[in-house]
Order: C-alpha cells, then structure tokens, then sequence
C-alpha cells in the first residue's frame, strides 16, 4: 500500500504533494506503532511446563512446589501445569500421560517408584519432550536433566552424626521412605556404608514410613517394642522423625531417645524449628531443587547451555548453628512474601498499563484513519486512475507470485510422487526375487520324488535370486549409511587395469548370450591406484548393469581405462537408447525417473555411485544422445594424498568376496522360452507377458506340461501375441517395462483386452507385488478376472486358471443354449449382437459368406473364428446355420408363405435344398414340421 501511495502523491497537484506525503507518512507511522503495541504484549512465546509431583501433602513437597512458583515469577512467559499424584504410582503415570498430551513443551517429574516410571519417561522422552527428573531417578538414561541432592552423601552424613554422636556404640532405628523410591535407596545405602566405621552400632530395626508422618506414627503405635534397647532414631525425613517422636514421648520414650531427620525445611512446623525446639537433635539440609528445576528448564526450552547433572550440597542443622540458620530462613521467607506482593502489585501495573496504552494507541489510530478517509476521499477521483494502474500491476504480482507458487507446488508434488513410486518399486523388486526363491521352494517340497537336473535348475534358480535379492538389500544398506553419513573408505593401493578387466570379464557370457561387442580397451599393462575395491567393484558393476540393460541384441558396450592429468578416468560407452537432456540432468538423483518407470537397481545404484566417488574425492558423469547411447565418466585421483590416515588399509588379496556371487547372478541365466508349442495337444493356450526372464521362464516350464504356452516380455508384444493367437487365458505381470510411448503396463494391457471386440472375451489374471486393497480395485476395474499377490503358490494359480477356464466353458454352454443371454462383459454381448444382427440382415443372400462377415465385423477370419470358437464353442458357419433354421422353423410356425418364399428368405437357391437341409438338421421335413402341434 505504501507503493501505491507514493505513487499517488507524485500524479497529484504540486500544491497538494507535500500535505498529503507527510499525512501518509505520518498515517503509517502511527499505525504500525499502534499494531506493535497491541501486540508487544502477546508476540513473546509462551511455554508450558508440567509439573508431575509424586505427593504434595508433606512440607518439603509444598516447599518445593513455591519454590518453584517463585522461580516462575521471574519468567512471566511460562506456565505451569501441575499435577499431584498423592504416592500413588499408578495415578502418577496416569497423570503423566495425560500431560503429554496436553501440548507440553517440557516435563518435571518426581516418580514416586524408579521402576515403574522407566518406561513412562523413556516414551515421553521419545516423543522429543524434554525431561526433567527432580529429586528422585528412574532406572534410565533417556532424560535431559537430573536436579536433586546427594542422597548418598546424606545418608553418610547422618551417620557420621550417629557415630560421634553415640561415640560408637549403640543401637539405632531406621525408618525408611518408600523402599521402591530412589532416595529411600540412596540414604540408606550411604548411611548403612558409612556406618560400618562404627561396629560398636547396630542397626536394630527397619520401620517403613513410606515418607509421610502418619503412616511412620501408626507402624510405631502398633509395634512400640520396636523401640526397645533403641539409643538413636534415624528417619530418612523430617516429617517421619517428628510422628516417631509423638509416639516415643506418649510412651515416656523421649528421655533416652534421640531422634534425627533429613529435610530442615523453614517454617513453624518443618524440621528446622524442630531441631530448635529440641524434638530433633539435628537435621540435615536437602535442598528442594524447584528454582533449579524452573532455571534449567528455560535454559532447555531457550537452546541454552545447562547441567545434566545437578547434585545440590547439604548441611548439617543441629544445635550449635540452628539459631542463625533460623534467623536467615525467617527472614528469606518475610522477603519473599514482600516480593511475591511487590510482584502482584506490578503485575497489575503492568496490565493497566498495557490496557491503557493499547487504548490509546487504538484511539489514536482510529482518530487519524477517520481525518485520512476524509483527505482520501476529496482525492478518489483524482486518484480512481492511478488506483486501477497499481491494481493491475498487484494483480500482475499476484498473478506471477500465484504461478511461481504452482510451480513450486508441481515440484512438490512431483517429489512426492517420486519418493512414493520409489517405495512401491521397492516391494516389486523385492517380491520377484522372493517369488524365484519361494515358487521353486515350494514346487520341489510338494513332489514326492525331484529329477537331479530339475533340482539343480532350482536351485540354481533359487541361489541366483538370493544374490540379487542380497544386492539391492546391500544397495539399501549402503544408501542408509551415505544418508545417516556412516559411510567410510575402506582404501588400498591395487592395480586398476587388472581389477576392471575382472569386472568386465564377468559380464563376458551374457554379452555372448545377447550378441553384444563388449571390449576393455586400455594402453596400461599395470597400473596402482589408492581406491576402495568394494565400492569400486559396486559402481562398475552398475554402470555395466545399466548399459546391458538398455543396450538392444547386436549392440555395443566399451570400457575404456586411461590415465589423463593426474587421474585415471574409466569410462563405460554404449550405442543402447540413452537419455532426454532431463534425464541426463537427473541421472543421479535417487527419487527421479523422467519418463520412465522407476527402477530399483538403477535408481539406487547411480545415486550410490555418485556417493562412493566423492568419498574417493573423484567423480563421475554422464553424457548421452537419444536413440544413440550412453557414455559415463568415472575420474579417480592418484597417489594418496587426498586420502586420510583412516582411510588407508593394508590390501587383502580376498577383499572382492561378491565376485562369486556376481557370477552366479550373471551367468546363471536361463533360456529364454519365448513360444512353446506342443501340435499335439489340444490343452487350451495360455498367454504369459512378465519381464522378469526368470520368472517367465519358470511360468512356462511349469505350467507347459497342462497348457499350450505363449510367451512375452512386455505389454506391447504381448497384445501383438494376443491379437495373433487369440488365446484361452491371459497371464500378466502389472509392473511391465514402458520405455516407450508405443508399450504398456499389466493395467493397459488388460484394460486393452477387455476392450477390444477381438480379445474382450478373454480372461486375465494379474501378478503383482502391489497387494493393497487399492491396487486390486484399480486391477478389478481393468476388468481382471483374478488378481494373485507375488510371491505366489504355483499350486494356488494352476487352480485358479483350471477354474477360470471351466467357468469359460460353463458361461459358453449356458450362451450357445440361448443366443441373447446377458452376458456378464458388455463388449462380448455388443459382438455377440452385431454378428447376429449382421448375419439376419444378410440371411437372405444365398452369397453372403465368412469373408464377407469378417469384413464387415472389421476382423480377420481366424480372429472372427476364435472369436466365435471362443465364445459359444461353435465356429461361425455352425453359428450361421444355427441362425439360418431358427428362422426357418419361425417362418413355417408363424406365416403361411411357401416353402420357395421361405428357402428364399434364409438363404438357400431352391426350395428342394432348403427341404433337405431342414430335414439333416431337424429330422424332419418342412411340411411335416409345419403341421406337427407346437412344442414337438
């Protein structure tokens, strides 16, 4: 608005210019002073702290809880949410979780029992809310800050006290606090070990007050001879040593009893007036820690530096130094209640304060915006063209800010659906290995006797997808360690002329295999280089793996090994489909795949090839031509001086241990079975479109002994297959290779079958690793007649393609029992309805035949045969007769032509042809059929 206001003002009359800029000036100025007013007071953050006290009903609990408040007020910007769980564990973690979820920002808790609030603090800990544990630990580490005192050290305190005290010798009682508490455990462990320099003392008996006073007063009130041949009471608090004392001196016990506490709280009835009054011989200081706690926990909230460790000292107040503590204490708490008023009474100030100048900033503001709507409106109309020109140009920001904000959100979007499409490739390439390995398994263990060579061709099948299974978890692997930055170089110096050209040897018989020129060239005989033979080992074997796959029969791959300006540079060069400029630029992003669908292996491996050369402080690149190939450039510097100390190994002639496994996964392949016909069966054929050769090949094999089998490797030739041998079933994978626009997916595939009057008929199974409900719904809408979840049992489908081909044929007897059945598929009904009609409209002509039916459905004879075959289990000239004496019977029931108007009408030359068809087909002559009663 400011823009367009000094814009104004420069289109205006000289003599208004100056008036109106210092008014706007003067108008803007004034409202954002009245804006950060109102709203000084509500743009600091405010946090919230929940406070779990395991009780709150003793004098040191209630200490530490205004301890803590007076801590607060230096800190108006924090809450406190509090609860109390009165020493009972259970409340406590109820009360615990139900502040978790009330948006804290940080938790102080003092558990009432250390066992049962492990697991408590470690979840909310987990959560990423910090903990502060006060006063008292769990069995953990999983917290930010422990605030408490030296438990031990107090424990060994008072009994350094007994022992002078008692001069080492007597008997002495312990009442404990609750034994499961940490505190409890801590002071009696110090004090029992401090003790023990005193052997002349015993520890006669335990008595549990669990804390409280009653409950200490009650246990002695029904066990007073607990107090028998006792010189010295040792309670592990005040509160406990005070009810010990109420219950010794109704006895007549105080005479040659002495007692003493832990806490020496201020306060008219806390440990410290007890120790002046003489009811206790001494106490010891234990600091409640709340002021701490609220200082650390701004610390934690505002980033700062704190301690994780807060051990707070203590004191011993007995006789000779209670008097002054007392005063100091009397008068700390006298100032306090003067400041906590003080405060109240400033915070007040400030409120009215804060109200005031919000109301005058509002008046203020209100009074000028009302004298600037005047001035504004004595310059609208002046203004209304300049106003529109400044519209125009926001809206044209606007406009440029809304595509810019598309843009970004495309982007965004188009990330996502990379990541998600990465996650679902995932579970395919996982579950085709895991389908080879499991098929097989389960196929060998189902027979009762295996032949040695179908065993071996198993098992080889079985261990040559556990390596590539191995692989792509050992490439997830190696990218979790690049992510979390755990990925270190394992370097030796070796010679990389000898290292690549085992590489390239390995990939020897599949070049052989798929007719591909595959050279190392190189001038070195010998050459050394510091590299990591695992890591190098992996990105040569990527960069070969990704050439061979996109390289077609009869190509070229070349390896070439130089030595250029300090560097080794390998490069691998190929004449396969290569990549668009946009896949270039991406080819080493971890979540892009451009056009094509996302591959697992090289999605992975070209990302992690990048990693491991910058690790080895080289590099690697691409450059690539359409239709004309591929080249990758991997540069390695020389020497080692680019290489840590930790970086350097000694060599280990045993380091390539995957070479094993890379050749069983190279060369372990089988023949591919593209088409397997047996002339003399007369099984149905089954058409199977998969990409992954093993599994293909396997399909074939077993399923090849019941059906006859067609075999293909993607979308687009399978529906070439399809419409070529019109098959009885269809088999397909739904992730199929689409590297171009002419290809298609499982999806297409059928969606493209159950569409096309040629192939509608025909039923699909689909194979997938993608077993969500969503995924079979998307499948059932292609109009799939079964949807099987890889890894599958071979069992499983050969019963699922046996019932689908007998429902075929049940539906095809029902359909050839009674020609305008519904059928379920809508485009089998439309053929079986424009073949009808076509054949009645042309039922007259003597001439009409196949050919000229086929070319009128628009098929060839064999495809408007199998059709037909497929179908109603008839061929078409059954079907043309069937129609042809339906309509005979029709005339000769129903009309009174004759029989030469009759054979006329449906077809045949003379009337004595018609007499003798109609009797071959029917048993009887036209006449005697035309008298006989109806219905015989």
């Amino acid at each position: 608005m400011r823009s367009s206001g000094n814009e104004h003002i420069q289109r205006c009359p000289h003599s208004f210019a100056g008036t109106k800029k210092r008014l706007c000036y003067l108008l803007f100025l004034v409202g954002w002073f009245a804006v950060a007013g109102c709203q000084s007071s509500g743009s600091e953050r405010v946090y919230r702290i929940g406070f779990s006290q395991c009780t709150g009903g003793d004098e040191w609990r209630k200490t530490l809880l205004h301890d803590m408040k007076r801590e607060l007020a230096f800190h108006p910007n924090y809450t406190l949410l509090y609860e109390d769980a009165a020493n009972n564990t259970a409340r406590q973690i109820r009360q615990v979780e139900a502040l978790a979820n009330q948006n804290i920002d940080l938790l102080i808790i003092s558990p009432n029992e250390s066992a049962p609030f492990t697991k408590v603090v470690e979840a909310i800990f987990r959560k990423g809310i910090p903990v502060i544990l006060l006063d008292r630990k769990v069995n953990s580490e999983l917290y930010n800050a422990y605030i408490g005192g030296d438990n031990v050290e107090i424990g060994r305190m008072a009994a350094e006290f007994v022992g002078k005290y008692l001069n080492g010798k007597g008997n002495v009682s312990e009442i404990w606090g609750l034994r499961s508490s940490s505190p409890a455990q801590e002071r009696h462990k110090g004090f029992r070990e401090e003790l023990k320099k005193y052997p002349g003392i015993q520890v006669t008996s335990e008595i549990d007050g669990k804390w409280e006073r009653d409950t200490a007063r009650n246990v002695l009130n029904t066990s007073p001879d607990k107090f028998k041949n006792t010189n010295l009471i040792f309670a592990h608090n005040d509160v406990m040593a005070i009810g010990a004392y109420e219950v010794a001196k109704r006895n007549g016990l105080t005479d040659k009893l002495e007692f003493i506490g832990i806490d020496a709280l201020p306060g008219p009835s806390a440990g410290m007036q007890a120790v002046a009054d003489g009811t206790l011989k001494a106490s010891f200081l234990y600091p409640t820690g709340g002021e701490e706690a609220i200082e650390t926990a701004a610390r934690i909230l505002e980033g700062k530096a704190f301690k994780r460790e807060q051990i707070l000292t203590s004191i011993q107040v007995d006789a000779k130094n209670i008097r002054g503590l007392k005063a100091q204490s009397d008068k700390l708490l006298s100032q306090q209640a003067d400041i906590e008023k003080q405060s109240q009474i400033i915070e007040q100030l400030t409120q009215t304060y804060s109200f005031q100048q919000n109301t005058l900033y509002v008046t203020l503001f209100s009074l000028l915006i009302a004298i600037a709507l005047g001035v504004w409106a004595y310059y609208l109309l002046r203004a209304r063209k300049v106003a529109y020109q400044t519209l125009e140009q926001q809206n044209e920001a606007i406009r440029q800010q809304k595509n810019q904000l598309e843009d970004v959100s495309q982007q965004a979007r188009l990330a996502t659906e990379d990541k998600l499409r990465f996650y679902a490739y995932i579970s395919h390439e996982f579950n085709t290995p895991l389908s080879l390995i499991l098929t097989p398994t389960e196929d060998l263990l189902s027979k009762k006797s295996v032949s040695p060579y179908e065993l071996r061709a198993s098992l080889s099948l079985v261990q040559k997808n556990a390596y590539r299974l191995l692989r792509l978890v050992d490439q997830m692997l190696d990218l979790r360690k690049s992510d979390a930055g755990k990925q270190q170089l394992r370097a030796a110096e070796q010679d990389v002329v000898a290292f690549t050209r085992d590489i390239v040897k390995d990939f020897g018989r599949k070049a052989e295999k798929q007719r591909i020129d595959l050279q190392f060239l190189t001038d070195l005989t010998v050459q050394p280089l510091w590299f990591d033979a695992e890591k190098l080992d992996k990105v040569l074997f990527n960069l070969l793996s990704n050439a061979f796959k996109y390289t077609p029969k009869g190509g070229l791959i070349h390896v070439r090994l130089d030595q250029l300006d300090g560097q080794i540079r390998i490069q691998v060069k190929d004449n396969g489909q290569g990549m668009t400029p946009d896949e270039q630029a991406h080819a080493f992003d971890l979540f892009f795949s451009g056009t094509r669908p996302f591959n697992l292996s090289k999605g992975l491996g070209l990302a992690l090839s990048k990693e491991f050369m910058e690790l080895h402080r080289g590099s690697i690149s691409v450059q690539s031509t359409p239709e004309r190939g591929t080249l990758f450039t991997v540069l390695l510097p020389l020497s080692n001086k680019h290489l840590n100390p930790s970086e350097q190994i000694i060599p280990d002639v045993n380091e390539r241990s995957n070479t094993y496994q890379r050749s069983v996964e190279l060369n372990n392949q089988p023949e591919i079975v593209s088409t397997l016909r047996s002339p003399e069966k007369s099984a149905a054929t089954l058409l199977i479109v998969e990409d992954n050769d093993d599994l293909r090949t396997f399909l074939s094999d077993r399923l090849g002994s019941e059906f006859d089998i067609v075999a293909e490797c993607n979308g687009a030739l399978g529906w070439e297959r399809a419409l070529e041998t019109i098959p009885d079933l269809v088999i397909s994978d739904v992730m199929l290779p689409v590297e171009t626009g002419l290809e298609m997916d499982g999806l297409q595939l059928t969606q493209r079958l159950k569409t096309d009057l040629r192939t509608s008929h025909i039923p699909v199974i689909l194979l997938t690793a993608k077993g969500q409900s969503e995924h079979q719904i998307e499948g059932a809408r292609a109009g799939a007649d079964a949807y099987l979840t890889k890894p599958f049992n071979t069992t499983f489908l050969l019963e699922t393609i046996r019932t689908t081909l007998a429902n075929r044929r049940k539906w095809q007897q029902r359909l050839t029992s009674d020609f305008s059945t519904q059928t379920g598929n809508r485009q089998d009904k439309k053929f079986l309805n424009e073949l009808t009609s076509l054949i009645e409209q042309n039922l007259s002509d003597s001439n009409f035949s196949v050919q000229k039916l086929s070319r009128e459905m628009g098929l060839s004879r064999v495809q408007l045969y199998r059709k037909v075959q497929a179908l109603l289990s008839m061929n078409i000239m059954d079907y043309l007769t069937e129609i042809r004496l339906k309509r005979a019977k029709y005339l000769l029931r129903e009309t009174n032509r004759t029989m030469a108007d009759i054979a006329a009408e449906t077809g045949f030359n003379s009337a004595a042809y018609f007499t003798t068809f109609f009797k071959q087909h029917s048993g009887r002559t036209p006449s005697e059929y035309r008298k006989s009663p109806v219905g015989t």
